[in-house]
């Protein structure tokens, strides 16, 4: 272990780390996610691995110093492969009492706790619910943790005291005084989110110079004082050579889309009503309109999917965003684009429920609702990203089937995925295929006869965009009549046009890749069987388990329907199967009726997702003989 000269004179010893979890944990006021953000996107910077976690109230404005006004950003960085945002923390920010409360059970015996002393005051104690007298930053708490007690409140006051703001605009400056002080401890640069203060607050030189100045306060005073003897380094991470950057899953969904544009040669039109947590799709979108991207901010979720409808009848690839709650509403037009075999891309950014539910919280409780949340047979097809780099790609491929095959794709993600960030490594255009798109420009049956329902071999229809000339046709949500497109009530056409349509999703199987294990083997004694978010805690756990001698392996789901060809036969090649879900089994049931297999389900729906250590002990449970 090396210790620099001027080191030694300090007494400071530095610290090797493969990985750490840091939270950093306040009022919902005091900055944590602006904080985490940019901590991440300079350890992104730096070259470490990592995976984050935002944790925040689903009340807009929760009651200040209370628990249930808690807000959280937890990083695990690392010089190795990271797949999830860590169970337990190595260091905990504290910003107040009611931090301390909710996050302490979660700090590591011998972890690092920073706490701001001034949100440990009698009021802040009383409303974190503390019993009269007593201070949790006293006593016994040294004995299982490495406590550092610091005014952050008093020491960004006399560090911009000089600069003529505000209290308030002074003490919104305290987050970056804790960010300082934890890039010393990290032994990290402070350029990256000085170029971010710049930018941001450009027009603001006042507010700039305040948390720049509150920023360098933070590293001086890690620098300075005595009460912090370590400082902790993390080495980059051996990734794949490439560009990367650190991306969070909704902003990931909107560059796979703008990339699907580009691929498939059609503008971009997304319709779409704000709703937590898929907003953001539509934010970031609104930005690229000089690359012809479109975005509606429509009145209702109803009108949102419908404008979108529209716009795929016109010839764009449409797109519409939700969560839960407005996937319910959009249903009746879903079922509608479904009637006209249109493509369509509907993001549902899953959320817990149900109703307004926990809105900032996690769940994977709509796939049930994706699957069969339509009157009648309307069977659509249904992808689920696994992280947040991984939406760039599964969105990509949504909108390719969508176009392809001419029929609404639904494409899951939730908000552990949504919020959360880690490096994507940026693919070269080269490397992203084409999507081929034809539109019918002269009559397709005999005599010069129009069939807006003629099928090819893969029993997709052609599309038509209107004004074409010579190819007028009727479109409509009443049934259609085989080839002709013409309204039809006939029994038995309408049996034929439903199985036609089912049977079109079904074939789209003959084309997707092969459900295979990502850890193990085929013939273990158990397999881990997931889809979504589940993917970093299932990953890990059963590497370790693997690396522990453990006979299990992991296969991961991104085609729900239609499920990859072969994964029946796969799934009765194990003794056993283990499927994690964040609801109550819904994959569990599909797996059951369809495939027969006696699959044992593991549920958590707490708004917060797997632990790997709840994962490996369920796995371990499972294993054991009857």
């Amino acid at each position: 272990m090396e210790i620099s000269e001027n080191r030694i004179k300090k007494n400071i010893s530095i610290k090797e780390l493969d990985k750490i979890v840091v939270r950093f944990s306040g009022d919902s006021g005091d900055g944590m996610q602006l904080t985490g953000m940019q901590f991440t996107d300079t350890a992104a910077w730096f070259g470490n691995d990592l995976s984050t976690f935002p944790d925040f109230p689903s009340e807009i404005r929760a009651p200040i110093g209370t628990v249930a006004g808690v807000s959280g950003f937890q990083i695990n960085f690392g010089s190795t492969e990271i797949y999830t945002p860590g169970d337990k923390y190595d260091v905990l920010v504290a910003m107040n009492a009611a931090a301390l409360k909710v996050d302490l059970p979660r700090l590591k015996k011998g972890g690092v706790i920073l706490a701001n002393t001034q949100g440990f005051d009698h009021k802040n104690l009383s409303l974190a619910k503390y019993p009269e007298g007593s201070n949790p930053l006293e006593g016994s708490i040294t004995d299982n943790y490495v406590v550092h007690k610091v005014d952050i409140t008093k020491l960004t006051k006399e560090c911009l005291s000089d600069l003529g703001l505000g209290v308030k605009e002074i003490e919104r400056s305290k987050n970056m005084f804790v960010l300082g002080l934890l890039f010393w401890m990290f032994d990290k640069p402070l350029d990256y989110t000085l170029n971010f203060i710049k930018e941001k607050f450009g027009k603001k030189p006042d507010i700039a110079n305040a948390n720049t100045k509150a920023l360098q306060a933070g590293w001086n005073y890690g620098e300075s004082t005595e009460i912090f003897v370590t400082q902790y380094k993390v080495a980059p991470a051996k990734l794949p050579p490439g560009i990367y950057r650190n991306i969070t899953g909704n902003h990931a969904t909107a560059i796979g889309l703008i990339a699907a544009s580009e691929k498939s040669g059609l503008p971009l039109f997304l319709g779409s009503y704000p709703i937590t947590p898929a907003t953001d799709i539509l934010q970031e979108l609104s930005k690229y309109k000089a690359n012809g991207v479109k975005t509606f901010q429509a009145e209702d979720e109803i009108a949102g999917i419908c404008s979108a409808i529209g716009a795929s009848y016109a010839g764009n690839l449409a797109v519409t965003t939700t969560s839960g709650p407005g996937m319910a509403l959009k249903t009746e037009a879903l079922g509608l684009a479904t009637m006209l075999e249109q493509p369509l891309v509907v993001i549902d950014v899953q959320r817990g429920g149900p109703s307004t539910g926990l809105p900032t919280k996690t769940e994977q409780a709509d796939l049930l609702m994706a699957m069969h949340g339509r009157h009648g047979e309307a069977p659509v097809i249904v992808l689920a990203a696994s992280s947040p780099s991984d939406c760039f790609e599964t969105v990509f491929e949504a909108c390719k089937l969508s176009l392809e095959h001419m029929t609404p794709v639904i494409f899951l993600s939730d908000g552990y995925i949504a919020n959360g960030s880690e490096p994507w490594k940026f693919p070269a255009a080269s490397d992203i295929k084409d999507i081929p798109v034809t539109f019918l420009d002269k009559p397709n049956g005999e005599d010069g006869a129009l069939l807006p329902y003629k099928r090819n071999e893969d029993l997709v229809r052609p599309w038509i965009k209107p004004g074409t000339k010579g190819l007028i046709h009727r479109i409509g949500g009443l049934e259609k009549q085989d080839g002709t497109g013409a309204v039809c009530y006939e029994p038995a056409n309408h049996e034929k046009m439903v199985r036609l349509r089912a049977e079109k999703v079904k074939k789209i199987a003959d084309s997707l890749p092969l459900a295979q294990p990502e850890s193990g083997s085929t013939n273990a004694k158990l397999l881990v069987l997931g889809w979504g978010s589940t993917y970093g805690a299932i990953k890990t756990a059963v590497k370790e388990l693997l690396a522990e001698g453990y006979d299990v392996a992991h296969v991961h789901l991104r085609h729900i329907n239609p499920f990859p060809k072969n994964l029946g036969e796969l799934l009765h090649g194990f003794d056993k199967v283990l499927i994690p879900e964040m609801n109550c089994g819904q994959l569990l049931q599909l797996i059951r009726a369809k495939y027969l297999v006696p699959a044992i389900g593991f549920s958590k729906v707490q708004g917060m997702p797997f632990t790997t250590v709840e994962i490996k002990e369920k796995i371990l449970e499972t294993l054991k003989p009857l």
